[in-house]
């Protein structure tokens, strides 16, 4: 393999959210960069809109282009996977036998949902009134179930941290029971959603306005409560409970339909790399997103070990403060751009109606916009209409062409 012909100013790992919008970011800095992305999906998707599917709002073609088309111009799409890190000599190893060069890298390969961490998932999914709007097959799966619902046991799941958008679990319950209670059929439901966590949502602010819904809709909650085993033809759920004092039990739960937001982890190859941190996340600066191992790497999206809820907000502000970042290294310059763990969480708490959560590191609100345009801790129209209509539209045609509105990072104060 030449040497030369596989080299390029930029390696980017991972072609989805994060990855491509880093790409267009840099570009937008400096058109002449040498970039590749390394991918090997053909198809890219509007994750977000998974949760919309699950509700019948959405049909999964709408989330989907192919990977080709979001390719930034001038960018080099290697179609291949990643296998190792080699950080030393500036490099990485690729499935196909082959490697690219590097002068500075960004990580942006996501993370993995590990179906295999709960006892019979993999086998259930998708059949046995078992289903996930986290995984694209399953998610019209989770709407078919939901008209067919006529009563019974329905529970929810959520694992615990880290996973993809801190609000998805709770997503699916709240749309399942609007369209139940549209239907005139909530009071033959039990609705319950089970949490490792110990409360309903990590930023205390947002729980009130949220409970309301969970009271409207009799939902119980079961918190501690970690998903472990599901036996899907019995159709009987396994939590490992951990009580106030402690106590540690197993408890089963019948189920009619049963909603699972998997357990996720770091894909193996980033845990296993000389650039993970203890929990096999890419191991950076939680502020500059550099690498705290390699100066020369950067990383973004769901695959970093920050605290931020992993959502595609994140990534669109992670890529601004990458891109600015990276260049600032590449100079020699201090990097003064940061990364304060804005995520968003667009809380579809009825048919029509959105909670729009902004938060930061320890749980700051970062709203958006003027509380005269929306109320952050009231369900609203305008933020249904946002989520619904303009959300995926400024996805494909803004985060990932480095057009940087509402995403621009705060900067380090000089010191004097």
């Amino acid at each position: 393999m030449n040497d030369q012909a596989n080299s390029y100013d930029i390696v980017i790992v991972g072609g989805g959210s994060a990855g491509i919008a880093t790409a267009a970011s840099l570009l937008i800095r400096r058109h002449w960069l040498n970039i590749a992305i390394v991918e090997p999906k053909e198809d890219h998707y509007y994750q977000p809109g998974w949760t919309m599917v699950g509700g019948g709002i959405f049909v999964s073609a709408e989330t989907i282009r192919s990977e080709e088309s979001v390719i930034p111009d001038g960018v080099t799409w290697l179609k291949d996977e990643v296998t190792t890190f080699d950080p030393d000599n500036n490099s990485v190893n690729l499935k196909s036998g082959g490697s690219a060069r590097y002068k500075s890298l960004v990580v942006a390969p996501g993370l993995k949902l590990n179906l295999t961490a709960v006892d019979g998932l993999a086998e259930t999914m998708g059949k046995n009134g078992v289903t996930s709007n986290y995984i694209l097959d399953s998610a019209p799966y989770t709407w078919e179930l939901v008209q067919k619902f006529h009563g019974g046991k329905a529970i929810f799941t959520q694992p615990p941290l880290p996973f993809k958008c801190a609000g998805a679990p709770q997503k699916a319950m709240y749309l399942s029971c609007s369209e139940w209670e549209s239907k005139g059929i909530l009071d033959d439901c039990d609705v319950e959603f089970c949490s490792a966590g110990p409360s309903l949502f990590g930023v205390a602010d947002y729980i009130p306005p949220l409970m309301e819904y969970v009271e409207r809709y009799n939902a119980n909650l079961s918190f501690s409560h970690n998903l472990v085993a599901v036996d899907g033809e019995r159709k009987v759920a396994t939590f490992a409970v951990t009580d106030a004092d402690g106590n540690k039990s197993r408890v089963e739960k019948e189920f009619d339909m049963l909603h699972v937001c998997p357990p996720q982890c770091a894909l193996d190859f980033v845990a296993n790399s000389p650039l993970a941190a203890d929990n096999g996340f890419l191991a950076v600066d939680i502020n500059t997103l550099q690498s705290t191992k390699y100066p020369n790497v950067f990383g973004a999206g769901d695959t970093i070990a920050t605290l931020n809820a992993k959502t595609a907000a994140a990534a669109r502000k992670q890529a601004v403060v990458v891109a600015e970042n990276l260049l600032a290294e590449v100079d020699g310059n201090e990097l003064m751009s940061l990364y304060e763990g804005y995520g968003s969480c667009p809380l579809t708490v009825t048919k029509g109606k959105i909670i729009l959560a902004e938060f930061g590191y320890g749980g700051k609100i970062m709203s958006t916009f003027p509380s005269w345009m929306n109320n952050t801790f009231k369900a609203t129209r305008r933020a249904w209409v946002l989520k619904a209509d303009i959300l995926p539209w400024v996805y494909w045609n803004y985060m990932l062409k480095g057009k940087e509105y509402f995403a621009g990072s705060t900067k380090k104060k000089e010191e004097h």
